[in-house]
């Protein structure tokens, strides 16, 4: 299985926290990114807030294919990461599916899939790749490539 991380790209400050102007343009810029590097996801997951579901829905416009953005309420803040692990469990070896989030719990999530004690936080705009329990790469929005992980 494959599990693209991806935290939310630059919101407002205001009561709304919706994507700013830098914001969806980091956005755009990540999802531009996944596409060079064939992320072609099964699922896109995100949570409910404003600033993550946007982020995913300008990710999933530059890599085109089929899958729907889904909103999951147990990526959203205070949600549960053991329930979206459990959710992953459930979906077949081939699947590749976006998780887009929050800290802490998008690196909760990363530090089960990988078994890592220790999994650093994303920045906004950064996505992080793991491909059958082994982190292979993170990048930002902006980054020309990703910078490879070694374990």
């Amino acid at each position: 299985m494959q599990v693209f991380l991806v935290r939310h790209a630059e919101a407002t400050d205001d009561g709304d926290r919706r994507l700013s102007a830098e914001g969806r343009a980091q956005a755009a810029g990540l999802g531009e990114r996944l596409r060079w590097h064939d992320c072609e996801p099964t699922q896109i997951w995100a949570s409910p807030l404003a600033r993550a579901a946007e982020t995913a829905r300008l990710v999933r416009s530059e890599l085109g294919g089929h899958a729907e953005v889904q909103l999951v309420e147990e990526l959203a803040h205070g949600g549960d990461p053991r329930a979206v692990l459990a959710a992953l469990r459930d979906l077949p070896p081939t699947a590749l599916v976006v998780l887009v989030g929050h800290e802490p719990g998008l690196s909760l999530i990363g530090a089960a899939l990988t078994g890592s004690v220790h999994f650093p936080s994303l920045a906004r705009g950064q996505a992080a790749r793991i491909v059958d329990g082994r982190l292979k790469w993170r990048f930002a929005w902006n980054a020309d490539a990703p910078v490879a992980q070694r374990r």
